[in-house]
């Protein structure tokens, strides 16, 4: 089953473009692959929705579980960014992002697509969606309509409108499951990023158990009830540095003893898992150096075997339908896009449910990257993809593009950047300085506060690795980043003024100073730990922004930012390009309305690739070519 939007039918090849149209790999047509993601099953386990941008937009889509036409249920002008099908089957809950910003609004809506209705306050209000209660009567939501600062959980009848609380009002509040009688939840509470705890929470008193003490920085996560209500499994890091699976006991009077190791890797972290409605089986997936493996956990023996085999490198398990015979899975890879795949129980393979649309595109002319390990300037072990042209044959161009987060991590993933980039001759490189995720909770604390110059001097160290190596001219050398990815950029052209030739910003921040003062509240109280505490430490957070600095940038820039952005506000953008512009330096600025922190619009997403691509061509293709 392809899942192709109208105007495409007609176009798409099955099994793949032509090859005289794949032969281009434009920017494009590149940009323009569809994606599939938060797939969910009716209560009888025959029909999927899921989350699709076929349309050009995401939006919902229903689809047989075993493969058939596809359906579009909703078609608004905002972005859907996950969808939740009732255990009665009455309801699809799903949120939306207005103009593409944080104040997500959460809805109901039938499976048919009637009767819409918003659930949460509208307006500028932030607010997240965790799915439904196990009997299907509330959503699970948590919102910051009273205090702007934190996020608190609630439960919502979809029917007649009405909430209750759960747990008490402090921090960022996420429910991450009820107990199937109703009586209990399990809430994650951030304490800061890269920290947090979960609680027990009775929900006829509000009285909250901390099920996970330790000694910060730790995270936990997963956390849901088996079918009696006596364990609590979950992932984390309390006791270890790579995250490892685990589960609380529960006494009958719901008393918690500590976390117990069930399984863990030496060579993987884990991120992530789903259990059947039975409570019989886990899928887990485990991090390795940032591809998946899966492993099928027996809860009752807790012995571990092999996971359904999905063959794109990332693969993420969403949810079991209630016969707990067959679980939703999202997959995606260097040359895969995001879809949909379903696999039995009983079987080792699984069944890809969607094709996303890649018109122009020969998947199988995509390039795969190479992990390349090597050390930063103080010894630490660092690593990072790497794509080449075929041809590349002696140094090169490279773009160096560096992660978000900073608390994430470069993975293979189908990026219309990094393909972009590569069908035009120029290597990329996408490292994991310190700092990044997926390798233990030692190494994603590296950069916290004063240690930031240490991640910033991997810039130079990953820089000198791939000329070393013969892989990167070093006259021809780009550097391109989103969102923390974006100040990466900026600390890279105002530390290292004559290292790059080109650099690419995306919605990145430039002065710790004003994204403290115009991110959203929530985002600037749990950033303190990450960044620094603008009350106490304003000193190292001035010596740490780049726009202090812009009078070293000889580097010509090329700016891309979304006017809606309320994680890293447009006035992080508008202070770089104002202040070169003044000095005279090179300086693109592309501008996108109705769009926030990322771009979903296909147009949008077309005109960003095209924009970097087409930079980046410029200004790092002939040797020698370097800043003016």
């Amino acid at each position: 089953m392809k899942i192709i939007s109208t105007v495409l039918a007609a176009l798409v090849v099955v099994g793949g473009a032509s090859s005289a149209v794949a032969a281009e790999l434009s920017a494009k047509a590149l940009a323009s692959i569809g994606s599939s993601s938060s797939p969910s099953f009716s209560p009888d386990g025959g029909t999927i929705a899921f989350v699709s941008n076929t349309s050009g937009l995401p939006q919902i889509w229903t689809a047989p579980s075993g493969g058939g036409q596809p359906k579009q249920i909703t078609h608004l002008t905002d972005p859907v960014q996950s969808v939740h099908w009732s255990p009665k089957g009455d309801w699809l809950a799903y949120d939306v992002a207005p103009g593409g910003g944080l104040n997500v609004q959460v809805y109901a809506v039938h499976p048919d697509g009637t009767g819409s209705k918003l659930l949460t306050a509208g307006g500028e209000v932030n607010n997240r969606l965790f799915g439904w209660t196990h009997n299907g009567g509330e959503v699970e939501v948590a919102t910051n309509k009273d205090d702007a600062s934190r996020f608190d959980a609630l439960l919502v009848n979809p029917t007649t409108g009405t909430a209750r609380p759960v747990g008490r009002k402090a921090s960022l509040t996420s429910i991450t499951d009820v107990s199937r009688d109703g009586r209990f939840a399990v809430v994650s509470r951030l304490a800061a990023r890269g920290d947090n705890n979960l609680y027990l929470v009775d929900l006829a008193t509000n009285s909250e158990t901390l099920l996970t003490p330790h000694n910060p920085p730790a995270e936990f996560g997963w956390g849901v009830f088996s079918p009696d209500g006596r364990q609590i499994y979950l992932t984390g890091n309390g006791a270890t540095d790579l995250a490892v699976f685990g589960v609380v006991e529960l006494d009958a009077a719901k008393r918690p003893g500590p976390v117990r190791l069930i399984i863990a890797r030496r060579d993987a972290e884990a991120e992530g898992a789903a259990l059947s409605e039975d409570g019989r089986t886990a899928v887990l997936a485990w991090n390795v150096a940032g591809r998946t493996e899966l492993s099928r956990l027996d809860t009752a023996t807790m012995k571990l075997s092999a996971g359904p085999h999905v063959a794109p490198e990332l693969k993420f398990p969403v949810e079991f339908d209630h016969t707990s015979r067959r679980l939703a899975l999202v997959a995606r890879g260097a040359a895969a896009p995001a879809d949909i795949w379903v696999a039995d129980t009983g079987h080792a393979s699984a069944q890809q449910i969607t094709h996303s649309p890649h018109v122009g595109v020969d998947l199988g002319r995509l390039a795969t990257p190479k992990l390349i390990p090597y050390r930063a300037h103080d010894g630490v072990a660092l690593s990072g993809w790497l794509y080449r042209p075929s041809s590349a044959k002696r140094p090169g161009p490279v773009v160096f593009i560096y992660h978000g987060g900073p608390e994430g991590q470069s993975r293979p993933s189908l990026s219309p950047d990094v393909q972009s980039l590569v069908a035009n001759g120029i290597s990329v490189f996408l490292p994991n300085v310190r700092g990044s995720t997926g390798y233990g909770k030692r190494f994603m604390s590296l950069d916290n506060g004063p240690l930031r110059v240490n991640a910033v001097r991997d810039i130079q160290s990953t820089s000198e690795a791939l000329v070393k190596l013969g892989i990167a001219d070093p006259k021809r050398l780009g550097i391109m980043g989103g969102s923390y990815g974006g100040y990466m950029v900026m600390a890279g052209v105002t530390e290292y003024p004559d290292m790059f030739a080109a650099g690419a910003d995306l919605y990145g921040v430039v002065n710790f100073d004003t994204f403290f003062k115009h991110t959203q509240p929530w985002m600037a109280a749990i950033s303190k730990t990450e960044y620094g505490d603008p009350d106490t430490q304003a000193k190292m957070l001035f010596d740490l922004s780049p726009i202090n600095k812009l009078d070293r940038v000889k580097t010509p820039l090329i700016v891309l930012h979304g006017a809606n952005d309320t994680n890293v506000p447009v006035v992080e953008a508008e202070q770089i390009v104002t202040k070169l512009k003044q000095r005279g330096v090179p300086v693109e600025y592309v501008l996108f309305p109705g769009e926030g922190h990322g771009f979903r619009r296909l147009e949008n997403r077309i005109k960003s690739t095209e924009a970097t691509t087409n930079f980046f061509k410029v200004h790092l293709a002939a040797e020698g070519s370097k800043r003016p």
